[in-house]
């Protein structure tokens, strides 16, 4: 009696089963180096936006600035659409880290 597994490598799909996973591996490896940098590149964003939010509140700023979130949704929208990526997922995704760094910078103001 021949099980599954042994039908499997006879017909040849055992060798397309283990090459899919290779793939599948290879292409994984990629998307976990990519969240580290999207992961590095976030911490050095907000290091920056503490920076601003500092000078902001010993300037007596405002922390947000809606005509500069403006300026800059409409910047990663264009490079969203240049980049093949959906531009209101990219909206979304800035309009949440602009909401976050606003916060930061409320936190900031009150504590200076």
């Amino acid at each position: 009696m021949t099980t599954s597994h042994n039908t499997t490598e006879a017909n040849g799909s055992g060798a397309t089963d283990e090459a899919v996973r290779a793939e599948l591996s290879r292409l994984r490896d990629s998307i976990d180096n990519i969240d580290a940098a999207v992961v590095h590149m976030l911490a050095e964003r907000f290091k920056c936006t503490q920076q601003v939010g500092h000078l902001k509140a010993n300037h007596q700023l405002p922390p947000a600035d809606p005509a500069r979130e403006a300026r800059q949704i409409e910047r990663l929208r264009e490079l969203a659409e240049n980049a093949k990526l959906d531009p209101a997922f990219a909206e979304k995704l800035l309009n949440f880290i602009i909401a976050e760094v606003i916060r930061h910078h409320e936190t900031i103001a009150k504590s200076s």
